[in-house]
Parts: structure tokens; C-alpha cells; sequence
């Protein structure tokens, strides 16, 4: 990996015609490129989901057209195996367990990134790009001091950090407030039904306070398996309690077609661009609870439902691309904010009717998991007569996006900006074929593994070997665990005792990255 620490000479990707220079030095160099960035980042999709990453029992067209015109990668990372800190880390360059504060949040948390700071969408602010960001959000809203007023103005959030435009969903599906929020206000809120939101404990019995799957079992539609059996919208048991906005509250069978239709009525408004569109897609996360078009198409049952959805709502992103004549000057990147996961806490048959599925691809773990199959996941990137299709094995990662497109669109990242971000955007583009020389993965609480070529180090880690649920490995075991996965990509021989000196140099090399507060020195 070239180091990032002073200027780099300017580079011309071989084949693409494109002038590349450091995000982290200025040089005399011709006017950037500026196409217009389409990031469809899905939720809890697995390596092997999708078909053209081997999955057979799933048909996903849209997604498969991509890979057959632009660049799919085998060995591309996602920032964290679970939701807020792996989004965190893609919109900051910064890795998540650096930060406090970056679990899985709870419905009304406060923002965690700091209103100013230097994201991805900010800097292609600075660029000149009109931005967006659509759908889920899961980063938290407001203050510490000034907790949000869902009622009101909700502010700080996705405005204050880089983006022009937001329609959100507050966190998950699966939490409370279940609303929309365009840029600072619910939509469609009634101010004589006022919204009030508690994860402290349950609201008080006043007739106005809605039912939970705890007091009222015969009102849910969907059962739990564990936890979400809090306050229920649209007969689904959520995590947290609610009461009001009843004219506000989202269908969960619309939510796909609702953010898709937000997401084409940007690109259509901004077609003269440039723009970038982050697109977070509800599917495939927990509730799963599809259109009735999607009901029953998979035999997968309810998740490959979901599947064939989030299918449908990339090939709505791309049939708007194509009608606009965007599709030649538009890069888009699909990919997964971690990685599968089966039974998330509803009895919806998604264990029952696998069918022998395997969801994380030839990768052992998923979401939750230090494992491969935690932060392995799917990602495609398209950008037609500049991108040459095909597959590429480089090690790659979201944490790269900050310090890669910047380096696209001459832009120069200051010393505090995007800390562990690399400027990989010849193997993004396919002009390298290689990436990253190391990468540390995460999995809540803070615990982090290396990936240094073939080779996976994971210090010894407390924790439970299996997920309860799921029986997932987990990866945490109290021992040092090292794996070549170029023979053993399940990670079930740990070749620890035969190699002291590999897990010797691995283990000073993650204490020194720890120590560092950077990756920028690899």
C-alpha cells in the first residue's frame, strides 16, 4: 500500500483516461472528472445473496446486470458486521471503533458525527455535487443537549454532515418512531396527534398510548423471537415505545417503493448534475414484510422475498439512469452495510425455508460475526467505458471511499479528515489489481481482527463462540486465532501454534494501527 503521509505524483490509470492525484496533496494537475455517484447500499445482504455472487436459489436480474457490465469484487469489506458502526465508518473514513458512541443505536440517539466534520457527501459537497441521502438513516438525530423534537425541527442530521437533501427512515424498521423525515420534518405529521418516543421503559396506560406484542399478543400479525416485542405499528412488534403520528406512520409493505420513488425523483431533479444519491435501502433488513407482488416469489420464502425487492428497487435506480441517458456518466457501487443474517429477532420462516442457502457465500459467520462472513460482502462497481467489467480479487473496503472519490474529484483531504480512509481508487476502478496491503475488521462490542493478504488474525476475544439465535460463529474465542484463507476461507483451522512469527507481526501491526489513530502510515 503507498503510504499517504505527503503528496503523491500524479497518476494515469492505464485504459481509463482518467487523472487520478493524492486526496491528502495538491499537484498541478488537469480539471478533475466529475460523473455523477449512485451508491445503492443495502441492508444485511450477504456475499452469497445475490446471484452473481453464486447465489442460485435467488433470481436477482438488476443486480446481476451490473456485475455483467462493470467491476465485482471477491474481497471488498464493509466497515463494521454490524449496522450504525459500519455507517458510520463509510460516511466518516474513519473506523468505527476508534469512536465511543458508534453501537447499534437505539431509535432517538443522538447524531454521532459531529456537525461539520468531513464526511464522504461533504467533501462532494466541496466538489460541487448536489447530495442526498435516502432512506435508512441509523446514525442518530439532534443533541445530547437538545434531544430531538419529533414534533419540530429535527436538527442536527444528515443536512448538518454533507448532504442537500434527506428522506429518511429515523434508525431500522424494527425500531420506533416509525416515520419518515424529510431534511428536518416528519412528513405528514398531524401537530393534534403529536409523536412522543421512549426507549426508558414503556409509556404510561393512557387510552392514547399504543398497544405492545408484551400487552396485547392478539395484535401482532408478526411474532417475535427475540426482543421486538415493544410498542406495534401496522401489527409488527417493534423495538421502543411510541404513541401518536398515526397519519405520519409508514406502511411496512410501501417502504421499498417509497424510497425508490425518493430516491428517482432526485436523480430525475438533479439529472444536470453532478450528484451523489446514498440510497439505503430498508431490504433486507428485519421486518421483513414485502410489497404483495413480492410475496411468495422466492423459494426462500419471506427473506428471498426481500431479496427479489431490493432487486427491484436497483433495477428502478437503473431504468431512471437509463431513460435520463445518465448510465454513461454515472458510477454506481452496490454493496451491503454487513453481512447476513437469518433469524434477527422475528419468527418470519427465513430458518425454516433456506433450503440449503448458504447467505455469507463460501465465507464462515455473518452479521455480528469477526469472521469472514461479518464484513465480506457484495460490491459492484459500474461506470460504463471507464470501468472494464469483469472481477477483481483486490482487498478493498468502504473505509476507502472518502480518500478514493476525492482523489476523482481533485479534491484535498486535510490531516484530521477521513483518518483511516486510503486513496484505493485504482483497484475501484479496476486499473490496479490490488488494494489495501492490510485491513482491520469489526464486530460489536470493540473487538477487531487483521487481514494482511491471505492471512486473518483475530486476538484472543471474550465473548460467546455462537450467536444463541442463530447458532452463528461469532469468532471470539480467549486464544489467538490466525487462518489462511486461501485454503481454508471457513476459518475452522486456526494455524496459530504453526506460525508464531505470522501472528507476532500481525498482533504488532493491529497495536500499532490501534495506537496510531490512523491506518494512513500502512
Amino acid at each position: 500500500m503507498r503510504k499517504l503521509t505527503g503528496p503523491l505524483l500524479a497518476t494515469v490509470c492505464a485504459g481509463s483516461g482518467l487523472f487520478l492525484a493524492s486526496a491528502r496533496g495538491a499537484a498541478d494537475a488537469p480539471a478533475p472528472v466529475r460523473p455523477n455517484i449512485v451508491f445503492i447500499y443495502g441492508d444485511d445482504v450477504g456475499y452469497g445473496d445475490v446471484a452473481c455472487y453464486g447465489a442460485t436459489k435467488v433470481q436477482t436480474p438488476n443486480i446481476d446486470r451490473l456485475a455483467r457490465e462493470g467491476l465485482r469484487f471477491t474481497d471488498a469489506h464493509c466497515t463494521s458486521a454490524t449496522c450504525t458502526p459500519s455507517r458510520y465508518g463509510i460516511l466518516t473514513g474513519e473506523y468505527p471503533w476508534r469512536k465511543k458512541g458508534t453501537g447499534v443505536l437505539p431509535g432517538n440517539a443522538s447524531l454521532i458525527i459531529a456537525p461539520g466534520r468531513l464526511t464522504w457527501p461533504g467533501m462532494l459537497k466541496k466538489a460541487g455535487y448536489t447530495t442526498a441521502a435516502v432512506g435508512k438513516w441509523h446514525l442518530g438525530l439532534g443533541t445530547a443537549e437538545h434531544p430531538v423534537d419529533w414534533n419540530g425541527e429535527i436538527a442536527p442530521g444528515p443536512l448538518e454532515i454533507g448532504f442537500d437533501y434527506a428522506f429518511i427512515m429515523p434508525a431500522t424498521g424494527d425500531r420506533v418512531p416509525c416515520v419518515y423525515i424529510e431534511n428536518h420534518r416528519i412528513v405528514g405529521l398531524d401537530p393534534k396527534d403529536p409523536i412522543t418516543v421512549s426507549y426508558n421503559g414503556p409509556l404510561d396506560d393512557s387510552p392514547e398510548t399504543e398497544p405492545t406484542g408484551r400487552n396485547h399478543p392478539e395484535l401482532r400479525r408478526m411474532l417475535p423471537s427475540a426482543g421486538h416485542n415493544d410498542t406495534i405499528v401496522n401489527g409488527i412488534p417493534r423495538i421502543g415505545f411510541m404513541r401518536g403520528g398515526h397519519a405520519a406512520l409508514w406502511v411496512d409493505e410501501n417502504l421499498a417503493d417509497t424510497l425508490a420513488k425518493k430516491a428517482t425523483t432526485f436523480i430525475e431533479e438533479h439529472k444536470d448534475g453532478p450528484f451523489f444519491l446514498y440510497f439505503a435501502t430498508h431490504d433486507i433488513h428485519v421486518p421483513r414484510a414485502p410489497h404483495a407482488r413480492f410475496v411468495g416469489k422466492s423459494p426462500l420464502g419471506v427473506r428471498g422475498d426481500v431479496v427479489d425487492e431490493l432487486d427491484d428497487s436497483t433495477g428502478q435506480v437503473l431504468a431512471t439512469l437509463d431513460r435520463l441517458k445518465l448510465t454513461d456518466n454515472t458510477i454506481v457501487i452496490f454493496s451491503s452495510d454487513n453481512g447476513p443474517v437469518i433469524d434477527d429477532g422475528y419468527k418470519d420462516g427465513a430458518v425454516e425455508h433456506l433450503d440449503g442457502h448458504r447467505a455469507a457465500g463460501p465465507w464462515r459467520g455473518g452479521k455480528y460475526s469477526l469472521l469472514e462472513g461479518g464484513t465480506r460482502i457484495p460490491m459492484i462497481v459500474r461506470w460504463p467505458g471507464h470501468v472494464k467489467p469483469g472481477v477483481s480479487e483486490a482487498l478493498v473496503s468502504q473505509i476507502d471511499f472518502t480518500a478514493s472519490f476525492a482523489a476523482l474529484v481533485g479534491q484535498t483531504l486535510g490531516s484530521h479528515d477521513a483518518p483511516d480512509s486510503v486513496n484505493t481508487l485504482p483497484a475501484l476502478l479496476g486499473t490496479s489489481p490490488t488494494g489495501r496491503d492490510v485491513l482491520v475488521e469489526h464486530a460489536q462490542p470493540q473487538r477487531v481482527a487483521l487481514r494482511q493478504g491471505s492471512w486473518k488474525y483475530i486476538p484472543p476475544t471474550a465473548g460467546a463462540k455462537f450467536l444463541r439465535e442463530t447458532n452463528t460463529a461469532t469468532g471470539f474465542m480467549p486464544r489467538d486465532q490466525l487462518y489462511n484463507l486461501a485454503d481454508d476461507p471457513d476459518e475452522t483451522r486456526n494455524v496459530a501454534e504453526q506460525h508464531p512469527d505470522q501472528v507476532r507481526l500481525m498482533a504488532a501491526k493491529l497495536l500499532q494501527i490501534k495506537a496510531s489513530g490512523s491506518a494512513i502510515s500502512e
